[in-house]
C-alpha cells in the first residue's frame, strides 16, 4: 500500500506498475518444453561444457534455472586505497611481480602475490589452495573478496578475469552457485543470467488458489529473484518461495505413495483382542506406561482396517518398544496369522530372542532365531514348520528375505532400525504374506527423530512415539572427563566392579589404524586386562568376530562371568543388562548425539544409579557442542532436535538411509514451519478431492516428478 492504495510492483524489480501496464500485460502461456534443451542452447556452450555440466548435474535449462545459488556475493567494487584495516570489501587488482610459489607456515599452506589498482598496492594471501600459484601470472586481472590487515589482504573468495556486469543490480548481490573446480561459480552465473529469459516457461508446481491465497508470486519470478535480486531480502523470499513449493511437492508425493500402497492390496483384519492377548498383558511384572497403551490402540485401529500397517514406532532409550512390538505379533498369532522380527545385525537379533524369551515365558510361545549363524538341523526344521503353519513366530536377520524362507500365513512384519535395510531387502520381505494380501508392518528405531525429519523421511508413515520410561527405570549421569582424571574415573569404575556392578568401555575402532586415530577394542580389551583393570574379567565384543564367538562374549557378560565388556558399537541397540552400571565411551568426539545417547542407554536399566564416561581426546568446536548437549540432556527427543540443528537435514539423513530427499532449496529446520504448513496443505488436498490422482491435480503430481524423480512415488515396499 502507498498513500491508501495499492501498489503493484514485479517481484523481481523495483519499479512501481501503472495500471495500464498491468492491463497491457501479455499473457503468457508456458511452454515446459524450452527448459528441457540442452545446454547447448545458450550461447557460448559446445560439447565439452556441456560434458563438464553434466558432471555437476546441469543437463537442461531447466536444471540450470533450478540451480538456486547457495548465498550471494556483494560485488559492489572499491578502490584498494579506500579500504581501511578490519574491513571486508571486494577490490578488482592486477597481479604484480613474478609469479609466486606455494609455501608453508606451521600447518598452513599459502600463496602470496603482490596485487594493486591505481589507488595502491597490497600483498594479497590465499590459505590452502596452493593450486591458485598456477593461475596467478604478471598482469591478470583478478575481482578479489577479502579482508584487509596490515599483514596485507587474506582472500575469501575470488574471480580471473571477472568485472561485475553492465547493469548489476544496486547492491551488487551476485549469486555463488555449487560448482567444481573444473566448472567455476562464474561460468554458471554467466549460463543462468542467459537462460533467465526462458524463466516463464517453468511449470508451477502449486495449484492456482494456493497461490493466491498465499499470496506467492509465480515461480518464474521467484527464480529470476532467487538469482538475481536487487536486494537481500528479495532473495530470503525468493527462496521461501521456492522451498515451501519443494516442500510440498516432496509431501505430495509422500501422500501418494503412502495411498497407493494401502489400495493397492488389502490387508487381513486381526478383529478384536483375544484371551492371549489379555493373559500375557496381567503377566506382565510391570504395568504398561500410558504411551505404551496409547500405541495399543493405535495398532488396534490399524489391523482391523483392512489395510496394512505401515506405522513407525519411535522412542526413548528403555522406553518399551519390545513391548508394543510383542503385543502386536501377539494380535497376530492369535488371529491365526503368522508374525516375524526382523533385525539388522545378529547380535540384536539375539537380544530380540532373549527379550521374547522372558516376556513371553509365561505363555510358553514358541518362536524360531533365524540367523546366518543358525546351525543347519535347526534351520531345516524352523523352515519346515514355517511353510507348515506349525511356528507362528519366528525372528532373524535378513536371513528371513532369502528364498528359501516360506511362510504359511505371515500377517504381521516388525521390522527393527528399519532404515539400516535397503528397499529390496524389504520389499522381498513384504513378498512373503499371504497370496492376494500385504502384510500389515510394524516399523521400530530407536533413535527419536525430530517432527520435521520425520515427515520428509518417513512422511509415508503413521507415527507413534513412546516418551515415557517404564517405573523402576534410573536415571543415567553423565560426565565429560579429562585425561588428567582418567586416573581418578577408573577408581570410581573399579569401586563399582567391587561393589558386583558391570561396566561397558566403547571404543571407535575394531584394530588399529594408521587412516585413523582412536582407541581399538582389541587393543584397549588387552590394555585393560593387564593394566588398570587386571583384578576384573574383561571381555571383548565387536561385529568382527564370528557369530558364535559374538554370541558366547554377550551371554558371558549378561551371566556376569566378565565384568567388564570392551566393545565396537555393535552394542548401541538392544542389549539389556540390568547389573551394567557404568558405561565408558572412548573417543567420544568421533560419535553422533544419537550414537552417544543409545550407547548411553545401555546402562541405567536396573535397580542402581549408573554414569556414563564420556573421554574426549581432540574435541573440536562442534564436537564439543554435541558433547555439551548429550552432558546436560537425557532426553532423546529434544536431543534429537539438537543433533538436527547442529549437523543440518542433509548430513543426518545421510546417516540414516540413502535416497531420502536431499533438498535443493528448502533448508531444516529452518523451514520446519513452511514443513508443517506444506503437509496441512496436501492432507487439505485430500480431503477435498478423495486422491492426489484426481485429474485436476495432474500437474501437481508432473511437477514432483520432475521435480523428485518418477520413482519417487513408487509404493513404499515396506
Amino acid at each position: 500500500m502507498a498513500a491508501g492504495r495499492p501498489v503493484a510492483r514485479s517481484f523481481a524489480g523495483a519499479r512501481e506498475l501503472e495500471r495500464g501496464e498491468l492491463l497491457d500485460a501479455p499473457v503468457h502461456w508456458p511452454r515446459p518444453s524450452v527448459l528441457e534443451q540442452g545446454l547447448g542452447a545458450l550461447e557460448g556452450v559446445g560439447p565439452k561444457l556441456v560434458e563438464l555440466a553434466a558432471e555437476a548435474g546441469i543437463e537442461t535449462v531447466g536444471d540450470l534455472l533450478h540451480r538456486v545459488p547457495r548465498r550471494h556475493r556483494d560485488l559492489r567494487v572499491r578502490p584498494l586505497g579506500e579500504v581501511s584495516p578490519g574491513e571486508t570489501a571486494t577490490v578488482m587488482v592486477e597481479v604484480l611481480g613474478a609469479k609466486p610459489r606455494p609455501f608453508r607456515r606451521g600447518r598452513l599452506r599459502m600463496v602470496s602475490v603482490k596485487v594493486g589498482d591505481a589507488s595502491g598496492q597490497v600483498r594479497a594471501t590465499w590459505f590452502n589452495q596452493p593450486w591458485v600459484a598456477s593461475k596467478l601470472e604478471p598482469g591478470t586481472q583478478l575481482l578479489l573478496t577479502g579482508k584487509l590487515s596490515g599483514r596485507g589482504f587474506a582472500v575469501n573468495e575470488w574471480e580471473i578475469g571477472a568485472a561485475p556486469q553492465e547493469g548489476a543490480p544496486p547492491e551488487g548481490l551476485v549469486p555463488v552457485h555449487s560448482a567444481t573446480e573444473e566448472l567455476r561459480p562464474q561460468k554458471i552465473r554467466d549460463w543462468v543470467a542467459q537462460a533467465l529469459e526462458w524463466a516463464p516457461n517453468a511449470i508451477e508446481g502449486l495449484p492456482a488458489e494456493m497461490r493466491a491465497r498465499r499470496r506467492l508470486v509465480a515461480l518464474g519470478d521467484a527464480l529470476r529473484a532467487v538469482h538475481f535480486p536487487e536486494s537481500g531480502e528479495e532473495v530470503e523470499d525468493a527462496r521461501r518461495r521456492l522451498g515451501f513449493e519443494e516442500l510440498f511437492l516432496h509431501q505430495a508425493l509422500l501422500a501418494t505413495r503412502k495411498r497407493s500402497h494401502r489400495t493397492a492390496r488389502p490387508a487381513p483384519r486381526f478383529g478384536k483382542p483375544g484371551d492371549l492377548v489379555g493373559r500375557w498383558l496381567e503377566s506382565l511384572p510391570f504395568e504398561p506406561t500410558g504411551d505404551q497403551l496409547r500405541a495399543f490402540d493405535e495398532i488396534e485401529a490399524d489391523l482391523d482396517s483392512g489395510e496394512p500397517m505401515q506405522r513407525l514406532l519411535m522412542g526413548e532409550v528403555g522406553s518399551g518398544k519390545t513391548v508394543v512390538a510383542v503385543y502386536s505379533m501377539l494380535r497376530a498369532l492369535e488371529a491365526g496369522y503368522q508374525a516375524t522380527l526382523m533385525a539388522p545385525t545378529e547380535t540384536l537379533a539375539e537380544q530380540h530372542a532373549i527379550t521374547l524369551g522372558k516376556l513371553l515365558a509365561e505363555e510358553a510361545i514358541p518362536f524360531a532365531l533365524l540367523t546366518g549363524a543358525t546351525p543347519a538341523a535347526i534351520r531345516r526344521q524352523a523352515l519346515d514348520q514355517l511353510a507348515s503353519g506349525e511356528l507362528g513366530l519366528i525372528l532373524g536377520t535378513h536371513a528371513l528375505i532369502e528364498p528359501t524362507v516360506r511362510f504359511a500365513r505371515l500377517g504381521l512384519c516388525v521390522v527393527d532400525e528399519q532404515h539400516r535395510f535397503g528397499v529390496g531387502q524389504r520389499r522381498a520381505l513384504d513378498e512373503k504374506g499371504v497370496e492376494g494380501m500385504a502384510p500389515h508392518v510394524l516399523h521400530m528405531t530407536a533413535t527419536p527423530i525430530p517432527r520435521t525429519l520425520s515427515l520428509t523421511a518417513y512422511g509415508d508413515l503413521d507415527t507413534t512415539a513412546l516418551h515415557e520410561l517404564p517405573a523402576g527405570r534410573q536415571p543415567v549421569s553423565t560426565h565429560l572427563v579429562s585425561e588428567e582424571q582418567r586416573g581418578e574415573a577408573f577408581e570410581f569404575l573399579r569401586r563399582q566392579l567391587r561393589e558386583g556392578r558391570q561396566a561397558f568401555v566403547v571404543c571407535p575402532l575394531v584394530t588399529e589404524s594408521e587412516k585413523q586415530a582412536g582407541k581399538a577394542a582389541e587393543v584397549e580389551a588387552e590394555r585393560l586386562r593387564t593394566g588398570e583393570l587386571r583384578e576384573f574379567r574383561v571381555g571383548l565384543l565387536h561385529g568382527q568376530m564370528h557369530s558364535a564367538e559374538k554370541a558366547e562374549a554377550m551371554r558371558a557378560f549378561a551371566a556376569h562371568e566378565t565384568d567388564v565388556l570392551v566393545s565396537t558399537t555393535v552394542i548401541e541397540v538392544g542389549i539389556d543388562v540390568a547389573n551394567a552400571t557404568v558405561m565408558v565411551i572412548e573417543g567420544a568426539e568421533r560419535f553422533g548425539v544419537s550414537q552417544l545417547h543409545q550407547l548411553r542407554g545401555r546402562v541405567g536399566r536396573g535397580e542402581h544409579p549408573s554414569q556414563c564416561l564420556l573421554f574426549a581426546e581432540d574435541a573440536g568446536e562442534l564436537a564439543q557442542r554435541r558433547l555439551q548437549a548429550v552432558r546436560a540432556t537425557g532426553d532423546g527427543f529434544e536431543l534429537a532436535e539438537i543433533d538436527l540443528e547442529l549437523r543440518g537435514e542433509g548430513e543426518i539423513l545421510g546417516t540414516r538411509q540413502s535416497g531420502l530427499p536431499r533438498f535443493a532449496v528448502a533448508r531444516l529446520p529452518e523451514d520446519g514451519p513452511q514443513l508443517l504448513e506444506a503437509r496441512r496443505e496436501v492432507v487439505e488436498l485430500l480431503r477435498r478431492h478423495g486422491s492426489l490422482s484426481d485429474p485436476a491435480l495432474g500437474p501437481l503430481l508432473d511437477a514432483a516428478h520432475r521435480r523428485f524423480g518418477t520413482g519417487a512415488a513408487d509404493p513404499i515396499p515396506l
